[in-house]
């Protein structure tokens, strides 16, 4: 079973430490302090507990510190700690990128003595499996602690989010837990490598998040505006299949991955990506069938470092497909499809969900967290008709829909009698307009028509409802008395 870092509690392989000029864990790296709050997605207009997480950043060039995005995620306050002196000062959020799973902190106080004595970090990309690298920590005391761990391989795995796939070394050695230690930097011979993501006790192997991602992720944060890694926007199936080569037409082909989906208005969708396409290579290096290219340093590695490591926003790669038995090459302008673009959001963070509460019906856009609060099942516990939605968001998009509006629940109120076993219906028509986003809705709602009763249409039972405005007005007023203090949040 794989755990986060900051559970971990095995024995502790110490190796000696250097403390000299170079850097180290007493000059490198600073404690970081933070204080999470994340939304309630089936009460949104709640927000959880505050809870304290504590890590340790490494120390960059311009008194920054590197951390992963997931040591800061949905914070309400930051703080930097100097590893022995104990000084501290509240720190911004210079950059961050949930994806990529990582951020770059500043003190919010320049003349803060957090940085006094401390030495900057420099990367190295040079890590290959076989070498031998060191995961630093500091004891609560301040003591310096350095583990050697063996790079197993390189590959490519999920880091924070679900459908997020990156470079990933993958490391084999014995931690032992500490109340910092949620993120920890890798060295090698005194310069970074990466940041440990995750561990697991039962196997001793961890995966880091390597210097080339970082390495992207600091160039583009240094114009200030930072774009983020791109995204190709394809799923798509192996093609070992001997039945579906025949029916792609590639038989006589080497390689190639068969194009299941395109996404909406992502880069492949904008170079004219096509379902049923197959793609051959992508910038030059073929890709085989089981959607991987032969790095000249990592060996075989997925096609998506191709994209997502590779290449950065604005850059154009070349991908040769076959379409009904002709060869075609198609140019990408690399972009990337931001998290709010998508039909359904696969993430949010820093932001809460959009809601509208009328009368005491719920509405609320659909997003991949409000499913994921059912737990880590909720591909079958969550409402039925809601997963089918995000999985198949296809019909949706054609109907020009920018997000999903749907009736969460119902709270027993005057203005609801009936429509209390309402709710995880997608609504279709307010008052015969349509409904694209939560702020269509809220037009409509805020429109009084001649009679004073709404109609909200769905598309599944019971396809229509009849809401009186002023009594839904009333029990607004009720509603924000007893406890629920915003009844919108649209932005």
């Amino acid at each position: 079973m794989t755990t986060r870092v900051c559970i971990l509690g095995l024995v502790l392989a110490f190796s000696p430490l250097l403390r000299a000029e170079k850097a180290s864990p007493e000059n490198s790296i600073v404690r970081v302090n933070a204080t999470l709050q994340s939304y309630n997605f089936l009460r949104p207009w709640e927000k959880g507990a505050p809870t304290p997480r504590r890590g340790l950043g490494a120390v960059l060039p311009g008194n920054r510190v590197l951390v992963t995005a997931e040591m800061c995620v949905n914070s309400t306050f930051v703080e930097l700690e100097h590893p022995s002196n104990g000084s501290r000062v509240p720190a911004r959020i210079a950059g961050i990128d949930y994806e990529a799973n990582l951020a770059v902190l500043a003190p919010a106080d320049t003349n803060s003595r957090v940085f006094e004595g401390l030495q900057p970090l420099e990367l190295d990309d040079s890590v290959v499996g076989g070498d031998i690298l060191n995961v630093w920590q500091i004891e609560d005391n301040g003591d310096a602690v350095s583990t050697d761990v063996d790079v197993l391989r390189v590959n490519v795995g999920r880091y924070f989010i679900s459908d997020s796939i990156f470079l990933l070394y993958q490391v084999k050695g014995s931690l032992q837990a500490r109340v910092n230690s949620f993120t920890l930097p890798v060295v090698k011979n005194g310069k970074l490598v990466g940041m440990l993501l995750s561990y697991s006790a039962q196997e001793q192997t961890a995966g880091v998040l390597p210097a080339p991602i970082i390495a992207a992720f600091l160039k583009d944060l240094d114009d200030g505006k930072y774009e983020g890694f791109p995204n190709l926007g394809v799923s798509f199936s192996q093609t070992l299949d001997e039945t579906l080569r025949e029916f792609s037409g590639i038989a006589d082909q080497e390689g190639g991955i068969f194009v299941r989906e395109v996404a909406r208005d992502s880069s492949a969708a904008k170079a004219g990506v096509e379902e049923g396409d197959v793609i051959l290579s992508i910038a030059g290096h073929p890709i085989d069938a089981r959607g991987n290219y032969n790095h000249p340093v990592y060996g075989k590695l997925s096609f998506s470092h191709l994209v997502r490591g590779g290449a950065l926003v604005g850059d154009e790669i070349d991908l040769k497909i076959f379409r009904k038995g002709e060869p075609l090459t198609l140019t990408v302008d690399l972009a990337r499809k931001k998290a709010e673009d998508f039909l359904i959001d696969p993430y949010m963070f820093d932001r809460g969900p959009k809601y509208l509460i009328f009368g005491g019906l719920i509405f609320q856009e659909l997003t991949l967290p409000y499913l994921e609060s059912w737990g880590d099942d909720w591909s079958t516990q969550a409402p039925f008709k809601l997963v089918y939605a995000a999985s198949n968001p296809e019909p949706f998009e054609k109907q020009g829909r920018k997000k999903l509006v749907f009736l969460s629940n119902v709270l027993k109120t005057p203005s609801t009698l009936g429509y209390e076993s309402v709710n995880s219906v997608v609504v279709t028509q307010v008052n015969g307009r349509p409904i694209k986003e939560i702020k269509d809705l809220a037009a409509a709602l805020d429109t009084v028509p001649a009679n004073g009763i709404h109609t909200v249409e769905f598309n599944d039972f019971p396809k229509v409802i009849y809401v009186d405005d002023r009594a839904s007005k009333l029990v607004d007023q009720q509603l924000i008395q007893y406890g629920i203090g915003l009844l919108r949040r649209l932005d």
